[in-house]
């Protein structure tokens, strides 16, 4: 495994990382992920901190009742559990879809090395190559 880009393995092969970032399908993946990152980040922290301001300025607002002894403050910081939720959902959603395979096109080029790194799948089958832990490694032998 190589601790630097560019310094050699214990194999002797050295993989470029700097020519894997600077490839079209890499930084393909990197605009994606950040067109979804990016904007999903400020939508949150603007709802989060509209909540602060709320109940730091409106006070009879927030202690409105909606339902019995629920009042609008709870409702609302109920929510940001429901938006992490759905946002990491989303996120998992298009990590699946169009995050991974855009990440494999990325690595097709570099394939030579695919079989000295950990294979797994999502249900820990030896399929797909994940990770920099070489296989046959003891690393990840104790999940």
């Amino acid at each position: 495994m190589t601790d630097a880009p560019g310094q050699a393995d214990a194999q002797g092969d050295a993989i470029n990382y700097e020519a894997v970032e600077a490839s079209p399908e890499f930084q393909e993946l990197v605009r994606k992920r950040r067109a979804f990152v990016l904007p999903a980040t400020i939508f949150f922290l603007v709802w989060y901190m509209g909540f602060i301001l709320l109940a730091a300025y409106a006070e009879g607002f927030m202690s409105e009742r909606v339902y019995q002894g629920l009042t609008v403050g709870y409702v609302l910081a109920l929510t940001q559990f429901l938006m992490v939720l759905v946002l990491g959902l989303m996120y998992l959603q298009r990590a699946n879809k169009t995050y991974d395979p855009l990440a494999e096109k990325a690595i097709e080029k570099y394939s030579g090395h695919s079989e000295r790194y950990a294979k797994a799948d999502n249900h820990g089958n030896a399929d797909a190559a994940v990770g920099s832990r070489a296989a046959g490694s003891d690393q990840g032998a104790e999940r």
